[in-house]
């Protein structure tokens, strides 16, 4: 009896091992909650900073914004909302640049938390707004305080935005947008993602979804063509996707640059497509 119970203590004490070193398995709401953060986050200002070559941060602690410096001229990615603008122009001009020199803005995807800024930034910059066409029936809908959004070029898939010699190439994801956009780059030799997002916020409608009929066929479509682009320097609409905070804390400290984390973008997209998957078997087993 004794032998039987050291038997049965030594299982245990191994299941409990390998679980406990088993990935977390992350749900809809719990990348929702990561990546959004508090509500002082979104606009609580993060040390603005160089993550590459001509490349810098400079959104804040839960809304991420990227600044590209080139002789002709800045690119903007994402303004997120009005009342950030002023703190990413803060960033921008802590940086030493000038805010006005942004002649492009670009957006991930039309939520108001990545572009309600876009009409300000526009006003302030004069800044030619480009959009994924997908996309821009949502945008419209967003005005802060009554003004409208004037888009200048409408984006398709693989289109490319060129400025003082930087490429960044448009790749639609759709899913969590109808045009969530994607954007990469070659700077310094490394290749740049900016992942729009693959989340499933929480209220998504997986299956049987009346206005997007096709909308897992999108997810789908949009993990494989995440898969498909070449990483090294993962980066997101929210910086909890790449784990900034932590890589920023390494900054200086270490011999390489600690934003170069092909692995990191890899799981990334894993646990995304694990929770978008875990949610629509949940969605379909309830339709039956």
């Amino acid at each position: 009896m004794r032998v039987v119970n050291l038997f049965l203590v030594l299982i245990l004490t191994a299941a409990a091992t390998l679980l406990s070193q088993s990935p977390k398995v992350l749900m809809p709401e719990d990348l929702f909650r990561r990546n959004i953060g508090s509500r002082e986050q979104m606009n609580k200002q993060f040390p603005p900073h160089k993550i590459v070559g001509n490349l810098y941060y400079v959104g804040t602690e839960s809304l991420a914004s990227f600044l590209i410096v080139t002789p002709a001229g800045d690119i903007l990615i994402n303004s997120a909302y009005e009342v950030t603008v002023p703190v990413i122009r803060d960033s921008v001009e802590n940086l030493g640049f000038h805010f006005s020199d942004i002649k492009i803005l670009l957006g991930s995807h039309a939520h108001a938390d990545h572009m309600q800024g876009d009409a300000l930034v526009k006003q302030l910059t004069g800044a030619k707004l480009m959009v994924m066409q997908e996309d821009i029936p949502a945008l419209l809908k967003i005005m802060p305080g009554g003004k409208p959004q004037v888009v200048d070029r409408i984006l398709h898939d693989g289109d490319e935005v060129s400025l003082g010699g930087t490429t960044l190439v448009a790749h639609l994801t759709p899913g969590h947008t109808r045009g969530c956009t994607t954007w990469s780059t070659k700077i310094d030799g490394y290749n740049i993602v900016v992942i729009c997002s693959v989340g499933v916020n929480p209220g998504y409608q997986l299956v049987n979804n009346k206005d997007v009929p096709h909308i897992a066929d999108e997810y789908i479509h949009s993990f494989a063509l995440l898969r498909s682009l070449p990483c090294d320097i993962p980066l997101g609409s929210h910086p909890a996707m790449y784990n900034m905070m932590e890589k920023y804390a390494k900054l200086g400290k270490t011999a390489t640059n600690p934003f170069i984390d092909p692995e990191g973008y890899k799981k990334e997209i894993d646990i995304n497509e694990q929770a978008f998957t875990l949610r629509r078997a949940e969605q379909m087993k309830a339709a039956k």
